[in-house]
């Protein structure tokens, strides 16, 4: 049965309820939800406390960001500690990867050029030099280092790139001061300039030339067989310096000039060569020399006139050898 007890709380709960919804209808009552009439109600508003507290709010925010850049740090640190696990894809990556391809391949042309100019400042021969010159490139010397490269060159092949009394008569009155050489075409050209950098004379050498220099220094390493201009007169080194010695004395000089670097070579002269062509009053004398295993070319140079004399000596000795063998083989 229902007792008063069980009444009386329905009672209080309906009470309860009808008290929370005049409550909440008087709390939307006083909530202002129409357009203000005037400046003075709308100026009310505006400068409410909750309205001044997010506005300083917003300006805070504002401001400690000009002022600590918080933000973008923020930013920036969220993308650096994603950035590894973002794809490299788009423009901007293609840009960098685009730029780091050409640094690496511009530092790779200057690293191979400056080691070719390096290769070519230190080279002690005309082929070193010439070889380690890039194409459509060049390379600058000092007047003192283009004149030792030309002084290693044999007479006959020096005289065909410049002729040493021009080489002389500019090293001497000091004008010439430094040499620039660059690949043109399959040649090299020469430019020898003062100080102004102002042209006092051009050489130019073909490929041909540059080809036959670096067989004959090449050859100089080799035997009297790999020099061309020897072939057919080369004699061995006891019937070479018979004939010598049946020169005059004061005319062995006029034949070899520099009988101390001989002396100076190690090992010993085993075959003499004499060069059929004759350039600037000199003919060319190359003397084979055997050290151990290995044989190289001395290259001399000797007076023409003195250097016909003892080739007529070793022609003159020669016949006789061939006479005396000839009757030799008829008496017997």
């Amino acid at each position: 049965m229902w007792t008063r007890d069980e009444d009386h709380k329905l009672y209080k709960i309906e009470w309860n309820s009808l008290e929370i919804k005049r409550n909440l209808c008087v709390n939307f009552s006083m909530m202002d939800w129409y357009e203000p009439r005037d400046f003075k109600e709308w100026a009310k508003r505006l400068f409410a406390i909750r309205h001044l507290v997010l506005i300083l709010f917003i300006l805070s925010v504002f401001i400690s960001e000009l002022r600590f850049d918080w933000l973008e740090q923020a930013l920036g640190s969220y993308l650096v500690t994603t950035n590894s696990n973002r794809p490299e894809s788009g423009a901007i990556w293609e840009i960098g990867h685009r730029t780091i391809t050409a640094r690496q391949t511009l530092d790779q042309i200057v690293t191979d050029r400056q080691f070719s100019q390096r290769e070519a400042r230190g080279a002690t021969t005309f082929t070193q030099m010439a070889l380690n010159i890039l194409p459509n490139q060049g390379v600058m010397l000092s007047s003192e280092h283009f004149r030792k490269l030309y002084l290693t060159l044999p007479q006959t092949i020096a005289h065909k790139i410049a002729s040493p009394f021009e080489i002389l008569r500019l090293f001497s009155d000091g004008s010439w001061v430094r040499t620039y050489l660059e690949k043109a075409g399959d040649g090299l050209k020469i430019y020898l300039l003062n100080t102004n950098n102002r042209v006092l004379r051009e050489l130019k050498i073909p490929l041909n030339l540059i080809q036959y220099i670096e067989r004959v220094e090449m050859a100089l390493t080799g035997t009297l067989e790999d020099l061309p201009t020897f072939k057919n007169r080369i004699y061995s080194a006891d019937r070479f310096f018979a004939a010598l010695e049946s020169l005059p004395e004061e005319d062995l000089r006029s034949v070899v000039s520099q009988p101390e670097m001989l002396l100076s070579m190690p090992g010993h002269i085993v075959r003499v060569g004499i060069s059929d062509e004759a350039v600037s009053g000199f003919i060319e004398l190359g003397f084979e020399i055997e050290d151990g295993t290995k044989r190289k070319v001395i290259l001399l140079k000797g007076r023409e006139w003195a250097v016909w004399m003892l080739r007529s000596c070793l022609e003159e000795k020669e016949l006789e050898l061939n006479t005396t063998s000839d009757s030799q083989s008829n008496w017997m």
